[in-house]
């Protein structure tokens, strides 16, 4: 009987604060309306606050209460988890009011929503590569910053999303093969340009690899005309890898293609 009291009660709490927030959204009195858009933020009452703050952001830009109102709104929207809006309104807010003390915080916060956004390795990185830009900009205009720490160690986790994504494109060509023309030269390509783009990367040694097995098969079906140059190629190519990772995983398998390699020498 306590027990239904009291969820009675509560019951009634919430539908009077439900119909207060109706007469304040049914009025004309955007004052009012900034009032409780800031109370309800502050009780983290998101989803009614950003109804208003949407609203107000129209209503008062240009105004001494603009500023305030787009980086409250920025933040409803963030703790809504809708990262896409909410890092619009970051970039906003940095653009139009670039002298405000609260510009480092939305700078940062627009690069970590593109952070949130990026997907698995294995989908499109074009928010992958606008999180890594965005805090490229955001410890270029604040090096002094407390988070620049913070922001280096995503743009790092993200890099190596990017070339997690390199290396499993390399991987299907690898593992195409033949088929439709020669895809083995393709996963030397694109294992080298990554390589080159991301010279310190965690993968390094799986895509030296595959591109020194990627060598060999090119060089074991080649024609005759081209067989030495590429076998010597892939020789070299395990000189090369031996000499970075002489403990490599792959070391087996490397030191199998070096001694075929010699044999058809």
């Amino acid at each position: 009987m306590k027990f239904r009291l009291i969820g009675v009660v509560l019951f009634v709490v919430l539908l009077a604060g439900c119909s207060e927030y109706q007469k304040v959204l049914k009025s004309q009195d955007y004052e009012l309306w900034y009032k409780t858009a800031k109370e309800l933020y502050n009780q983290k009452e998101y989803n009614k606050a950003s109804t208003l703050l949407g609203e107000l952001n129209n209503i008062y830009k240009g105004t001494d209460k603009a500023e305030e109102i787009t980086y409250l709104y920025a933040n409803c929207l963030f703790n809504m988890h809708d990262y896409m809006m909410s890092g619009h309104y970051y970039r906003e807010f940095v653009k139009t009011f670039p002298s405000s003390q609260l510009v480092e915080e939305c700078q940062f916060q627009s690069a970590y929503c593109y952070y949130k956004l990026s997907p698995s390795p294995r989908l499109d990185q074009t928010d992958t590569e606008n999180a890594i830009n965005e805090f490229q900009l955001f410890i270029n205009m604040f090096p002094s910053s407390p988070k620049v720490d913070e922001a280096t160690k995503l743009m790092d986790e993200l890099r190596n999303k990017l070339v997690y994504k390199s290396y499993l494109s390399a991987k299907l060509y690898f593992d195409l093969g033949n088929y439709m023309g020669n895809n083995y030269r393709a996963a030397v390509i694109t294992a080298q340009n990554t390589l080159r783009e991301f010279p310190d990367t965690e993968y390094r040694e799986e895509l030296s690899f595959l591109i020194l097995e990627s060598k060999f098969i090119q060089a074991v079906n080649s024609v005759p005309e081209k067989k030495e140059q590429r076998v010597r190629d892939t020789i070299d190519e395990y000189y090369s890898f031996m000499n970075e990772f002489p403990e490599s995983k792959f070391k087996k398998k490397a030191d199998r293609i070096f001694q075929q390699s010699q044999s058809m020498l």
